[in-house]
């Protein structure tokens, strides 16, 4: 009920009046049943403008910690996540992944739309980034179509690392449902996993314009950080050996 409220009351409409965002292909999602929306990910408005072209609900998996933090705040932040359609990660499983695909495969199993980023992370500098084979374990795994997305001008809106933003208008386009029934029982094969996934990332590559880079976005974004923090040591010894010299000079 509140996800509903949310979206069609509280929030929603004065997103779409702000920032009219702009949809193509959404004739692509199933009226009904399951189905994983695969999308690239520009910045955490992404979950806010993606749902809100549709008219169906899409759920999404959040951290554990958005659901048991104590106290009001924790309450607050409970009833906002949980209504602006994200649950927690299963976390009975060994590992946060696995936590993920339990809590997606329940969401399935109910016939619903299921959220899913398949690089894990928000790009930090705008480009696409490899995908992990999640995505495809659990297309596998569940049966249903894969339909990739792509949203537009949601890292000008929110740009990762700042508060705010520049105002433009976002968009959001879904592209073809991808079966992959031909790969029915090979969910424990990795090159399979590798394959399909990569058709996904193609597929929103092409839907979104990006770059893509064959790198996993957390692996890009720490090479990069590491690259800044050279860069800035050799300015710092570049201006002590250009400020001795003066020194020696004079």
């Amino acid at each position: 009920m509140l996800y509903w409220f949310l979206k069609w009351i509280a929030i929603g409409p004065w997103l779409k009046l702000v920032f009219r965002p702009h949809v193509e292909g959404a004739e692509n999602v199933p009226a009904s049943g399951p189905a994983i929306l695969a999308s690239n990910h520009l910045s955490y408005a992404d979950w806010l403008f993606m749902p809100l072209t549709l008219q169906r609900r899409v759920t999404f998996v959040a951290k554990a910690e958005y659901f048991t933090t104590p106290g009001l705040k924790g309450w607050f932040q409970r009833k906002f996540f949980s209504g602006a359609g994200q649950v927690p990660i299963d976390r009975s499983g060994a590992s946060a992944a696995e936590g993920a695909l339990s809590s997606a495969r329940q969401i399935l199993g109910e016939g619903d739309l299921f959220g899913i980023y398949p690089e894990g992370t928000r790009s930090h500098d705008g480009k696409l980034y490899r995908g992990k084979t999640g995505v495809a374990r659990l297309a596998l795994e569940t049966g249903v179509p894969v339909v990739p997305v792509a949203v537009l001008g949601t890292d000008v809106v929110a740009p990762p690392g700042k508060k705010f933003g520049t105002f433009t208008r976002p968009g959001v386009r879904f592209g073809k449902p991808l079966d992959f029934s031909r790969y029915e029982g090979m969910e424990n094969d990795r090159y399979i996993l590798r394959a399909i996934t990569d058709e996904i990332m193609y597929e929103i590559m092409q839907l979104s314009g990006q770059e893509y880079v064959d790198l996993y976005a957390t692996r890009a974004k720490e090479l990069s950080q590491k690259s800044s923090t050279e860069a800035k040591r050799a300015e710092r010894e570049a201006a002590t050996a250009a400020s001795r010299e003066q020194k020696q000079a004079s």
